[in-house]
């Protein structure tokens, strides 16, 4: 059984079809990419998987259960988790707090015991922090976790996202375009990370990525949009040295 599988997806904006008869499916541990050019509707596609937005038709399930509409604290429970093409956290606290703050999944704070102080507070706590500094670690970020989020430069806020997504435990991670902005340098590490957080943390990943230095890099089978509907879908190199794919990015 397929981790994530997706049938006839589609929204529409007033007279705009975002997105039309989507079609997607995704088995465990895979390292998938979702491509195509600007405003193809790929964010459109994340936002539907998430519960940002209802679909007019179509289906969603995650692991076999039906997560269609439902809202994202729902879907991000069942086991979703994404980052974003403008980097959200919380500015004005730490890294390290940007990450527990995403452990509610995992950790129910009692209002008593954290009034009152009970060893029971101090317990959770304990295990929140061991666990944050964790994934900051796999993100080469420990030394950073007392650093405010709005002090980090560009590509540590892209990572630190990362980070705080892989908090919730999800089974499957989306990545909207995590190469945003970094340099060469950065974009090399951050695919050993990709790599690293598949392989070691038992997650399926789908990513958005115009880097297509990246998307080759790393991603086993890509589906390709365009004008909102699939162009393409297949084995990452032959998706790529498709002539209607070149043609679409190309515009030719």
């Amino acid at each position: 059984m397929a981790l994530l599988e997706v049938n006839h997806l589609s929204i529409s904006f007033g007279g705009l079809r975002a997105v039309d008869d989507f079609n997607i499916s995704i088995e465990k541990g895979s390292l998938y990419g979702l491509i195509g050019p600007n405003g193809a509707g790929k964010t459109t596609v994340f936002n539907l998987l998430t519960g940002a937005y209802k679909p007019n038709e179509g289906i969603v399930k995650l692991d076999g259960v039906d997560i269609t509409g439902k809202p994202t604290t729902e879907i991000n429970k069942a086991g979703i988790a994404r980052t974003f093409q403008n980097i959200r956290l919380f500015k004005q606290l730490s890294v390290l707090d940007n990450v527990k703050i995403a452990m509610h999944n995992e950790y129910r704070h009692s209002t008593v015991a954290s009034i009152l102080r009970l060893p029971s507070h101090f317990r959770t706590e304990r295990e929140m922090n061991k666990k944050a500094i964790a994934l900051l670690q796999v993100m080469d970020m420990a030394d950073d976790m007392n650093t405010l989020s709005s002090n980090l430069p560009y590509g540590k806020q892209r990572r630190l996202e990362i980070a705080r997504a892989m908090a919730t435990n999800p089974k499957l991670l989306l990545l909207d375009e995590p190469a945003a902005g970094m340099n060469p340098n950065e974009t090399q590490e951050l695919m050993k990370d990709i790599q690293f957080i598949r392989d070691h943390f038992d997650m399926t990943i789908l990513l958005i990525e115009h880097d297509m230095k990246l998307v080759s890099g790393i991603c086993e089978k890509l589906t390709v949009l365009n004008f909102g509907r699939v162009l393409t879908q297949g084995d990452t190199q032959t998706v790529l040295s498709d002539k209607e794919v070149i043609k679409a990015y190309l515009g030719e």
